[in-house]
């Protein structure tokens, strides 16, 4: 068969089959009496099994040494290929990311999608200074969704102070972005979730920060009842009672429970709480003792009477730090 044939059938143009033949891949058996290239069967079942490895991704050196090397075990090259697909997988994907990120701006000019595409450089630089620029310059220039990538993934505290204040100012779409963040298996990535969700304004954040009460993660439980507390949202009492107990950010959760008991009936509920949770402590002096002490920021009667009853506690230090905070009261 010559090779306008062999073209026409096999679908490779003539000028390819050249091609093969200089490279060696494909190589006529024969030879008309005019010179022509003759194919035979055989040479056009290579020339299948050439194009039927190109479509894997195979360069034609990798396709000539698999067809010719007796000895060529495929396991390891298509090891390399997968490994190599997905690396130009995700950088198409950073690519379609990226221009779907400048579309959403809705660009007027190029002068626009340059300044996005400039921002959004900034926002992955490896400098923290440059990355923190471009955050506090981020207000409305870069959809919500980079300014949340950017923040779950800076490890730099002022970057990510910078992150969260133009997060706060960004807009719908931030809070359920973050909530994703949540569910991370990275502890650090839940940590920067938690802690951008506290300062989002609005009801939307104040719900996933309810539902975060129920994390399993106790870091994010104790950041989401600290944020909530400081919104007046009493769900949050039973977390900031076990941050007292904890000693993890204690101080604040006591401060925070302080807060809530912004009416008798609410100081009753937390001066209870706080007292249950005294008596079901019976073996950690230092959890009893802060305790004692968030009894301090909680007013009226429910907590008077608990520090009077705690004047003749067992421990010694949880009944002096009552007969202080008595004093204090001008009830001592």
């Amino acid at each position: 068969m010559l090779i306008g044939e062999v073209a026409r059938r096999s679908g490779v143009s003539a000028r390819m089959l050249r091609h093969y033949e200089s490279l060696g891949l494909v190589r006529p058996s024969g030879r008309t009496g005019s010179g022509y290239r003759e194919y035979s069967g055989e040479d056009i079942q290579r020339i299948f099994h050439v194009e039927s490895l190109r479509a894997t991704g195979l360069s034609l050196r990798e396709i000539g040494r698999a067809l010719d090397d007796p000895g060529f075990t495929p396991s390891a090259l298509v090891d390399d290929l997968i490994r190599r697909t997905r690396e130009r997988i995700a950088v198409e994907t950073e690519l379609l990311t990226r221009l779907r990120r400048v579309h959403a701006t809705d660009p007027a000019g190029w002068e626009d999608v340059l300044h996005v595409v400039t921002l959004l450089g900034a926002l992955g630089s490896k400098s923290a200074d440059a990355r923190q620029r471009a955050a506090l310059a981020s207000v409305d220039e870069v959809p919500v969704d980079a300014l949340v990538e950017a923040a779950l993934g800076e490890g730099d505290p002022n970057v990510a102070g910078a992150l969260r204040w133009a997060l706060a100012r960004s807009g719908d779409g931030g809070p359920a972005l973050l909530a994703e963040g949540l569910c991370s298996p990275v502890a650090a990535v839940r940590e920067r979730a938690v802690r951008s969700l506290a300062e989002m304004p609005g009801g939307e954040a104040t719900a996933l920060l309810r539902n975060a009460l129920a994390s399993p993660d106790d870091m994010v439980r104790g950041h989401a009842a600290l944020a909530l507390g400081k919104r007046g949202e009493a769900d949050a009492v039973p977390v900031l009672v076990d941050l007292v107990v904890a000693g993890t950010n204690d101080t604040d959760a006591a401060d925070a429970l302080g807060l809530l008991a912004g009416d008798d009936a609410a100081a009753d509920r937390i001066a209870a709480e706080l007292v249950d949770r005294l008596a079901r402590e019976t073996t950690g002096a230092s959890a009893r003792g802060r305790l004692a002490q968030a009894l301090a920021g909680v007013p009226g009667a429910g907590s008077s009477r608990a520090l009077q009853e705690l004047l003749h506690d067992e421990d010694r230090a949880v009944a002096l730090t009552a007969a202080y905070l008595l004093q204090l009261r001008g009830m001592g």
